[in-house]
């Protein structure tokens, strides 16, 4: 049986701001204008009652949606422009930094081998069945005859009192209807710290195979979602514990694990790498660095060896690891440009900081880590810093201490030689016009001298020396001067 609850005889947190009230107000006046019923509900409302900020709104109508959104930008100053999806009977305007969603109540059904429903017409009751959890299926009456009152079917707040996740109908229909909602299910357990519960966790490990129908793209996407939570690791133990993440990330699985040789074992990769990602939530929302931290141990299994009198040697995981980035990536769709070279940079450097903490570290290899890192330094330091996962805590302190070092020696060489974000001073086309050559490994090899000669410290970080350099190692090569440097840069 449906029930009407008046959020003040319930005393719900739930308080516009200025700017949503006059928007709803003016919802509210275009819906009576074209005689639909009209409701706010899902997310909004839930982030609304449990006091979290949010910018999106979804209105319902027993109506057109189009039309709604429509009618409320001709009353809206300034009028937004409406954007419609006519194949979803949805349209979205935003207005004062608010993204509003308009969709007519509707009614689904599903086709086993696709997770797009098909849709008709419905009540206000056929679209909160439809609904992925009893918390997002809450609507508040904006009509003007019942504004305020919140139609809550399902014991959503009474869910969001006790913090527990479950689906409005049967579990296994639901996920099975819509695999996604097995993602999203662990994406607001993470995001909200809410516990899922029982027959809803029994659902998502039975229907976990169906995920197979989602495309990847709306699988990364969430999975980003739940990379981006305050506690990262929440999300990926779920996904683990349930079986989805074997099928969406089974590189990440592979590291899950503890093998013991000659009374000898190694750490388990899988957890101590969620406990990376957590460190570096704790210190950055960038989720770059957080992927970095995910991938920054992945090759580990393919480059586990046992050496007697050693132990368990893991040698260049970091290499074939910045290899299996891309992999990663392009599978799960995520960008391949600049961001995925940033985690390759990260995944690839993450040991050289460690390995240069030793008193008799050379300047040289001090200004080699800065030019290779350049302007994403203080972030693979971050990543280095929060790979720390020791539970001794003399060890612990010891590596604490040996990056407090690293950073005084950077700090030292930055201030001498200024090498952040360097650029070698001597390009291609100054090489070649310089000694009249055409292009050729020769320039190659001419410009990586002056580098080695600047990180070697045999010349300072200064252009003028650097061609002088240059004119040096090109006589060596037996190349004579065709250009001065005022004829080439007059």
């Amino acid at each position: 049986m449906r029930l009407l609850y008046s959020i003040q005889t319930l005393t719900l947190d739930f308080s516009l701001q200025k700017e949503e009230k006059k928007l709803v107000d003016i919802v509210s006046e275009a819906a009576e204008e074209l005689g639909f019923p009209v409701f706010l509900i899902g997310g909004f409302v839930r982030d609304r009652i449990m006091g979290r900020q949010t910018k999106d709104i979804d209105i319902v109508c027993l109506g057109s949606g189009i039309q709604l959104a429509e009618k409320t930008a001709e009353l809206l100053r300034p009028s937004p422009q409406v954007t419609t999806f006519k194949t979803f009977g949805t349209a979205m305007l935003k207005h004062k930094g608010l993204e509003i969603e308009f969709v007519g109540a509707r009614k689904e059904s599903y086709n086993r081998d696709s997770r797009k429903p098909s849709v008709e017409d419905g009540t206000l009751e056929d679209d909160q069945n439809r609904r992925d959890f009893t918390i997002n299926a809450l609507a508040i009456d904006i009509s003007k005859t019942n504004f305020g009152q919140l139609v809550d079917p399902f014991g959503g707040i009474k869910d969001i009192n006790l913090e527990v996740l479950r689906t409005p109908l049967d579990p296994e229909k639901t996920f099975s209807d819509d695999p996604l909602r097995m993602m999203r299910a662990i994406r607001f357990a993470t995001q909200l710290g809410f516990v899922i519960e029982d027959d809803t966790w029994r659902g998502i490990c039975k229907m976990k195979d169906r995920i197979d129908i989602v495309s990847m793209e709306r699988v990364t996407d969430e999975l980003n979602k739940i990379i981006l939570a305050d506690n990262p690791s929440r999300g990926f133990n779920l996904l683990y514990d349930c079986g989805l993440l074997d099928y969406i990330f089974p590189e990440l699985c592979q590291l899950q694990g503890i093998e013991k040789r000659k009374g000898i074992s190694h750490k388990d990769n899988f957890y101590h790498t969620l406990e990376v990602l957590d460190n570096v939530s704790l210190k950055s929302d960038n989720l770059w660095l957080r992927w970095a931290a995910i991938l920054h141990d992945i090759a580990k299994p393919q480059t586990k060896r046992f050496a007697d009198g050693i132990g368990w040697t893991f040698h260049g995981h970091e290499v074939l690891g910045a290899a299996m980035v891309k992999r990663i990536f392009k599978r799960m769709k995520l960008p391949l440009d600049t961001k995925m070279k940033y985690v390759q940079k990260l995944v690839r450097l993450h040991l050289r900081p460690i390995s240069l903490s030793k008193e008799a570290t050379t300047d040289s290899a001090i200004r080699r880590l800065i030019v290779d890192a350049g302007e994403d330094l203080d972030d693979l330091l971050l990543l280095c810093e929060a790979d720390i996962t020791s539970k001794n805590h003399e060890r612990r302190q010891k590596y604490i201490n040996n990056y407090k070092l690293i950073r005084q020696k950077i700090a030292e060489v930055e201030e001498k030689d200024a090498l952040r974000n360097w650029k070698n001073p001597i390009d291609g086309d100054l090489v070649m016009k310089t000694f009249g050559i055409k292009p050729s490994k020769r320039i190659g090899e001419i410009k990586e001298a002056v580098k080695e000669a600047i990180m070697e410290g045999e010349i300072p970080n200064d252009f003028d020396q650097a061609y002088h350099y240059m004119l040096k190692v090109g006589e060596q090569y037996g190349l004579q001067k065709v250009l001065s440097l005022e004829d080439i840069r007059p």
